[in-house]
């Protein structure tokens, strides 16, 4: 199966990738940084051979690099599933965060989906199957402290995926919203937060991946996950 995984190259979407890998998908995925991303992609190779992974660099809150990567992807079939969890958090509330915060989380979580799935959304309708996956967030449903332009941009990211998962019942598409809590990846690095008083990136790529197997009648629409002792 053809599966698109947009910011895959670290975090939750390497980990989403390697499940995906390991079951011996075809895996096209990208990601603003060059040399994370190939390094990422030899190493997959050469932990899954049964993989075959195609990657091409892409800054997806440019609208022309989304849909060039929506197309690029297309040249080699019809993706069963696409995960658009490609994203960016810049700290800051609405008084104070810097001037453009807002534009940007837009850009880099809202837009960068919604163009991607617009590119690839008519082939798949085409085909009457498929999944998509949008990797929303806590900050989806619930307004925290220094989370300004960011909650926003994910509340924004459950809506789109909320009307996408209306528009495309009657195509047999399936639509799932993510949205996690604190998963540790590299982000928290260097945080001081215990590794073990939050999640692992691994938790949210079994439900993923347990979600696209499961049979043509049932959808999972949300995946709520937090850490089992509340959120930060």
């Amino acid at each position: 199966m053809n599966v698109i995984i947009t910011g895959a190259s670290k975090g939750l979407g390497r980990a989403i990738a390697e499940k995906f890998a390991a079951s011996g998908n075809n895996l096209f995925v990208c990601s603003r940084s060059e040399v994370q991303l190939y390094n990422m992609m030899d190493e997959m190779m050469l932990q899954y051979p049964q993989c075959h992974i195609k990657a091409r660099p892409a800054d997806l809150s440019q609208k022309d690099q989304a849909v060039e990567f929506g197309n690029w992807c297309l040249q080699y079939g019809i993706p069963g599933i696409l995960i658009n969890n490609a994203g960016l958090f810049v700290p800051g509330g609405v008084h104070d965060e810097p001037d453009g915060a807002l534009e940007e989380m837009i850009a880099v979580n809202l837009y960068s989906a919604y163009y991607l799935t617009r590119t690839v959304l008519p082939k798949m309708i085409e085909a009457g199957n498929g999944h998509i996956f949008n990797m929303c967030s806590i900050a989806s449903i619930a307004a925290y402290n220094n989370g300004g332009a960011y909650s926003i941009s994910k509340f924004a990211l459950l809506g789109f995926s909320k009307n996408l998962r209306e528009e495309m019942k009657p195509h047999n598409i399936k639509v799932t919203s993510i949205l996690p809590g604190a998963a540790f990846t590299e982000s928290w690095s260097g945080s001081g937060v215990d590794p073990k008083r939050i999640m692992e990136a691994n938790d949210i790529a079994e439900m993923v991946y347990t979600a696209s197997k499961l049979s043509a009648q049932a959808c999972v629409e949300e995946i709520l996950l937090r850490p089992q002792l509340g959120d930060l």
